[in-house]
């Protein structure tokens, strides 16, 4: 079949506006007064909190389409199921959705970071997408999104200035446990499996270094973590206000 006819376009096509619909749904939501104050800070927030809806929905898709489809655990590359595919479309248009925000938002420059990341997790989504291949693979990877929902939780309570409360207390150590869970873990394990068999093959060899660069991401990003939340006295004071991966 030829690609530019596949019958997934429409699916992605589909999945990219609905998120463009809910972030102008979203944007009528009344927003903290902190927030307010900056127009940064609200598209920020804005932004996050399409992010956060996002990982609510696929964390636990993506955890249901385990409990739907176990060998997903076991033949990462081979095993498919509906509901797997859908979702890994879903989140792919999620990706495209940000990414088009982050470019026409003119907030590139200090979202770079972000933009490398969903290039790669893109391309490593659409080997499932087009040739139904690692799908398992894909829903494995969609585990971060569990992780996401408190990791983006934290970074909305900082935008709000809000890391007095207790909520923002509990959640830092509810979002390092999770980070281990569903993120650090979930990586170790399609590292190694893609090392020891995928690395044979022209697709496998492609998505290993795609997982091997998002490898060396999760482990700055999990440094700046630490840093920020644990040891705020090493943390690097911020030189650009407007950096979108907060510390």
């Amino acid at each position: 079949m030829h690609l530019l006819l596949h019958p997934a376009w429409p699916l992605l096509l589909g999945a990219t506006l609905t998120f463009r619909a809910l972030r102008r749904a979203l944007c009528r939501l009344p927003l903290p007064a902190h927030v307010r104050s900056d127009p940064l800070r609200t598209w920020r927030w804005h932004n996050l909190l399409v992010s956060f809806t996002h990982s609510i929905v696929s964390g636990i898709w993506a955890l249901l389409c385990i409990w739907q489809t176990p060998e997903m655990l076991v033949e990462i590359e081979t095993a498919w199921s509906l509901s797997g595919y859908l979702l890994v479309c879903f989140s792919a248009g999620y990706f495209i959705h940000d990414t088009v925000d982050i470019v026409l938002s003119k907030q590139t420059r200090a979202s770079w970071e972000y933009l490398v990341h969903h290039v790669m997790a893109m391309g490593a989504f659409f080997s499932g997408i087009f040739w139904k291949s690692f799908v398992g693979g894909g829903v494995l990877t969609l585990l971060v999104e569990v992780s996401n929902i408190f990791l983006t939780l934290r970074m909305m309570m900082k935008i709000n200035n809000a890391q007095h409360l207790l909520l923002y207390r509990i959640n830092k150590y509810v979002n390092l446990v999770m980070y281990f869970l569903f993120r650090l873990a979930p990586q170790v394990y399609l590292t190694k499996f893609f090392l020891q068999y995928a690395g044979e093959r022209t697709l496998g060899t492609f998505l290993l270094v795609i997982l091997l660069m998002l490898d060396l991401m999760i482990l700055i990003y999990f440094s700046r973590l630490l840093r920020s939340d644990f040891c705020p006295e090493r943390a690097p004071s911020r030189q650009h206000k407007d950096k979108f991966l907060t510390e």
